[in-house]
């Protein structure tokens, strides 16, 4: 601590200057500028538990928070009241497992839907006492692991070793504890299941195409055959993608017959209407016509995209004190989700996408994107043929992108057992142009009256109108293309 000796020096004042005592500030000042700071700064609208925050005086506040449980675009369904459409497709897989009592492969492209259905075909198979365990797949996901976390939720109750009133199974005992040290082996698993009476198990491998080791699935075919050919009462539901299912039979041919493999189909039109009605029942927010023909329009058969449109268009919406979302709503998310798309491509891409457009050619690439998205992100000249019927222009337009393809422009040449065929480079890509040319084209066709809102189903014969040349670029009129004989 310092200290001072003796007197304490005077002050001289200084010419020129005056002093004074700087003047108080008021308390009820401060207060105001602290309240207006602490208002203006961004808060969570909502806690933990979601439950509405007790600080907030917003009447949209519960509206906010029934749109966000409304629509998930970044996570699956697992509310039944929200699965839309799709009724045929989880009929058929019920009667797969309990009438033909085969396994399930689901295969099919990323957004498509493939884990909410999987979600809602558990929840049913619960209401029916089966042992469902779900098991989400990563890049090193081993047989051993996921089969001994399997065993460790089916109770020895179920076991016909082990009577009801056995020690072990009063005590909570499960089929783990009868596992040996070591890794297990196909054989042994099956060995194990065999042994259930009482009820029936289905073990759900989701994202099976993430795992990257090809011993688990060789193991898992494996495993397929010993299930099946002993008639034990424990099924697989696979999901991923159309290689999976290709893999899964080369390895045990003869697993064919005992396997149900089902292409998860986009949604049609009528079904992402259904997807937003019941948003809007759940939220209580409502979309006039022209926003629900908008996010249907750009959704081109997608859950995935029509969530993320109605979410966002939603939130606008509510942001500006209304619970009806209009036409400019929709507007104002499709651009929040191009922005997001494009922060996912790298700049490489996006410089490509960018002189593509100078080049008046995006708009092309953004039609062969909505085609690829749902085709394992390929398409073909039978494209271009069905979305261009002049001959003259398909022409043109196969060799723009032959030529772009050569370049590696965006594109590259992708050759497999259906022919010579196009892939884009990065698969974050397709989104981003479609959902462009989407835009591009519903707001043309809108001031005409003229969108065209049901896209055709994969195989059916597409209708297109008569393209107009415009700087020396034909609009063709946008729908997915042709996935018939490539599934």
């Amino acid at each position: 601590m310092a200290r001072s000796f003796g007197r304490k020096p005077k002050t001289t004042p200084q010419p020129g200057f005056v002093f004074s005592p700087a003047p108080a500030a008021r308390e009820d000042t401060i207060n105001k500028k602290t309240a207006a700071s602490t208002a203006a700064f961004p808060r969570f609208q909502s806690t933990a538990g979601d439950q509405l925050s007790p600080r907030l005086n917003d009447r949209f506040a519960a509206a906010r928070i029934k749109l966000r449980s409304a629509f998930t675009p970044s996570q699956p369904i697992t509310d039944k009241r929200m699965f839309a459409g799709r009724i045929d497709v989880l009929t058929t897989l019920i009667r797969s497992l309990e009438d033909q009592r085969v396994h399930v492969i689901l295969y099919g492209e990323r957004g498509i839907g493939k884990t909410s259905l999987v979600h809602v075909l558990t929840q049913a198979a619960e209401e029916a006492r089966y042992i469902v365990v779900y098991c989400s797949c990563g890049a090193g996901s081993n047989f051993d692991e996921i089969f001994r976390a399997v065993a460790a939720d089916v109770p020895l109750l179920f076991h016909r070793g082990f009577a009801p009133t056995a020690d072990a199974a009063e005590k909570g005992g499960t089929l783990a504890d009868l596992l040996p040290p070591g890794p297990l082996s196909p054989r042994l698993v099956a060995d194990l299941f065999a042994k259930l009476t009482g009820t029936r198990l289905l073990v759900v491998l989701d994202e099976f195409d993430v795992c990257e080791s090809p011993d688990f699935r060789r193991n898992i075919a494996e495993l397929i055959k010993n299930l099946s050919d002993r008639s034990i009462r424990t099924q697989l539901v696979i999901a991923g993608v159309a290689a999976d299912l290709t893999e899964l039979v080369q390895h045990i041919p003869s697993i064919r017959r005992n396997i149900f493999a089902l292409q998860v189909p986009k949604m049609s039109a009528a079904e992402i209407s259904h997807l937003v009605e019941n948003g809007e029942e759940i939220s209580g927010v409502t979309f006039d016509k022209a926003a629900l023909d908008y996010i249907v329009f750009v959704a081109n058969g997608s859950p995935y995209f029509a969530s993320l449109l109605s979410h966002h268009s939603g939130l606008t919406a509510i942001d500006n004190g209304r619970v009806k979302v209009t036409l400019d709503d929709v507007s104002t998310a499709v651009d929040q989700a191009l922005a997001e798309f494009r922060g996912r491509i790298s700049k490489h891409s996006q410089a490509q996408i960018d002189q593509a457009a100078k080049s008046g050619v995006r708009h092309v690439l953004g039609v062969m994107a909505g085609a690829a998205l749902f085709n394992s992100g390929r398409f073909d000249g039978r494209d271009v043929d069905a979305l261009y019927p002049s001959a003259a222009n398909a022409a043109t337009f196969k060799a723009t992108i032959d030529e772009l393809a050569a370049k590696h422009v965006l594109l590259e040449v992708h050759e497999d057992e259906y022919g010579r065929g196009y892939r884009f480079s990065e698969e974050a890509v397709l989104p981003y142009l479609w959902i462009l040319a989407a835009q591009k084209r519903f707001l043309e066709n809108r001031k005409t009256a003229d969108v065209r809102l049901e896209v055709p189903k994969p195989g059916d014969k597409i209708a297109v109108e008569k393209p107009q040349l415009q700087d020396k670029t034909a609009q063709p009129a946008i729908t997915t293309g042709r996935a018939a004989g490539q599934s």
